[in-house]
């Protein structure tokens, strides 16, 4: 049930015509309360989207109750009408909830540049309102699909309380937050202050963890409820790993939809001198084209990940370092390893391990392979 197992949330997803298929395009996620704590992080590109500046306003007081949502289109780049556009959705949700707009945030997610069939929008705004049902988070889940093949959710048990979650995201995945979308909720007591830290933490170590094709969107959003129905207020340390939890396991469901990918692929940096050192090093390796290719080709070309660590301002001697692939040393000492013939790639998952010996920071960044069907579909996205 994902978002809607904790107590006090309900959810739905209706088809209002906004995709050209046909299919579920339009989710609400709503908070009964008692408690309407609320947190968001958002995309930090500067050409941020509309719903993010709406949803930015609306959450700034630390409270929410709902949240619209609607796949087909980012409504980004789209200007003033796109800023009153995204006011109506709120406008319209909130109408059909007896609530206040600004107790409504507002996601979209899509092509770039083309303004919402808003009467499309509003029927399906109504639509999802009149549907609501605690059983509703798998539709819910499923209306905010684009180029996903699968629908993503997620949850985790507490000591008397849970935490749900679903995401979207198949491309354009190199969150710096904190075109993918987010919703997690709790039905434990959390004060709104607490849970902008808890999510923000979360975030950090997971979702800005995964590097699907280095491309930041401008609609990227994670939104965190608490509804306080469970009368529970939890240990704060395991809150935090629960929502992380959560969270990651939607960043990594993410990679593994990534469009056209054959691979997935965990880069972990060991020994770095600091967490971010160890973080710009598993990126720059996962943004490397020549890398990613060679993945796809099932080649553990370890000169191709040994120049783009090179390539950082991070402490390392670049004498000593060892490159692992599957777990066979190929490079040593910055070196000729093991034979490189030894690596298995049978199975989906790759791990590729960089031992920096320059600290005591281990550092995770998961990506994906560059194939031949994510540039035939990302060639025919918008055409």
């Amino acid at each position: 049930m994902s978002i809607t197992q904790p107590a006090g949330f309900s959810a739905s997803g209706v088809a209002a015509g906004i995709k050209d298929s046909g299919g579920l395009d339009v989710a609400l996620v709503v908070n009964h309360g008692p408690r309407f704590d609320a947190a968001g992080v958002f995309t930090t590109n500067r050409i941020a989207a509309a719903p993010v500046r709406w949803s930015q306003s609306a959450i700034h007081n630390g409270q929410a109750r709902a949240v619209i949502l609607n796949s087909g289109g980012a409504n980004a780049c789209t200007g003033t009408p796109g800023d009153q556009d995204a006011a109506v959705m709120a406008e319209q949700t909130a109408a059909a909830l007896k609530l206040a707009a600004d107790d409504v945030l507002v996601c979209s997610t899509g092509l770039i540049g083309e303004r919402l069939p808003m009467d499309n929008v509003t029927s399906g705004i109504k639509l999802a309102a009149d549907v609501l049902s605690a059983d509703g988070s798998e539709s819910a889940a499923k209306a905010i699909m684009t180029t996903d093949t699968v629908h993503k959710v997620a949850s985790a048990n507490g000591t008397g309380y849970l935490v749900g979650g679903m995401t979207k995201g198949a491309g354009m995945i190199a969150p710096g937050m904190a075109t993918m979308l987010a919703v997690v909720t709790t039905d434990a007591v959390v004060e709104g202050t607490d849970a902008q830290e808890l999510l923000a933490e979360a975030v950090r170590t997971t979702f800005n963890r995964a590097d699907s094709d280095g491309c930041m969107s401008t609609n990227d959003t994670v939104i965190l409820m608490a509804s306080g129905a469970s009368g529970v207020t939890p240990d704060t340390h395991e809150l935090q790993e629960l929502i992380r939890e959560v969270c990651a396991s939607l960043a990594r469901q993410i990679i593994g939809d990534a469009e056209g990918s054959t691979r997935d692929i965990a880069v972990t940096v060991h020994g770095a001198a600091t967490e971010q050192e160890g973080e710009d090093v598993a990126r720059t390796v996962t943004r490397s084209n020549l890398f990613k290719t060679a993945m796809f080709g099932k080649d553990p070309n370890w000169g191709r990940i040994i120049s783009a660590v090179g390539t950082t301002d991070a402490a390392f001697d670049p004498t000593t370092i060892d490159v692992a692939v599957n777990d066979v040393l190929v490079c040593q000492n910055a070196g000729i390893g093991e034979d490189r013939n030894l690596v298995n790639f049978d199975n989906r998952e790759v791990t590729v391990d960089i031992y920096l010996k320059a600290g005591e920071h281990d550092v995770t960044v998961w990506t994906n392979d560059l194939s031949y069907d994510y540039i035939r579909e990302n060639a025919e996205y918008s055409s």
